[in-house]
């Protein structure tokens, strides 16, 4: 499976497969696809699919420690800045369709209305990830605080979830909200697992003092 996953060709066809949700939606949009409300649905699916990238992202360590396939890694980036593609295209058309670009009334209902500041709070969180996202960034910030700013995907990813939860409650339709959040859940409850298996493994024995190196 490494070999297949480091063949030059896997990255521009993960690149292909991200994109499809996109060239559906615009597809959709051409032959009038998009159902009763277009404006609802593009607002909704490009949600729905921030959200999916983001599980994707957070996926991606513990399937690359427990199967071995290194080569993963190399798609988390593409993959991060995907979830940051449909957020941007979530936004959008809430901001188009919804509000007709008018800032003013967009500031007012952010603020009037908790599951929109929610999500958008989430939104800007992914942004200076998104920014950072690039070799430059992590020569230019040093690896330790990159990697701690990009830590913020798990909040971001708390976020996004109280966001659909908050959506989905207007309608009382919580069963994909539930499937979310056991998926996070579990992406998460694994790191807790790994973090204190290390630190565990790392403890010198009871009753036995480390040896201090000089």
């Amino acid at each position: 499976m490494n070999k297949l996953l480091l063949h030059p060709a896997a990255k521009p066809l993960i690149f292909v497969l991200c994109l499809l949700p996109f060239a559906w939606m615009v597809y959709g949009a051409f032959t009038n696809g998009l159902g009763a409300n277009p404006a609802e649905y593009l607002i909704r699916k490009n949600g729905d699919w921030t959200l999916r990238f983001i599980c994707i992202v957070l996926a991606v360590t513990p399937l690359r420690v427990m199967t071995k396939w290194n080569g993963l890694a190399r798609f988390r980036r593409m993959l991060g800045l995907f979830a940051y593609f449909y957020v941007v295209l979530h936004l959008l058309s809430y901001s188009w369709f919804d509000m007709g670009f008018e800032l003013g009334d967009i500031a007012k209902d952010i603020a009037k209305r908790p599951f929109i500041l929610v999500g958008f709070t989430g939104f800007l969180l992914l942004t200076p990830l998104a920014a950072t996202s690039f070799n430059r960034a992590i020569k230019a910030m040093g690896a330790k605080r990159w990697q701690l700013l990009h830590k913020l995907v798990y909040v971001i990813s708390g976020l996004g979830l109280l966001h659909f939860f908050w959506m989905r409650a207007g309608k009382n339709n919580f069963n994909e909200v539930f499937i979310y959040a056991a998926i996070i859940g579990v992406l998460l409850a694994w790191r807790v697992w790994n973090y204190a298996s290390k630190k565990i493994g790392a403890a010198p024995p009871a009753g036995r003092p480390q040896l201090s190196k000089r």
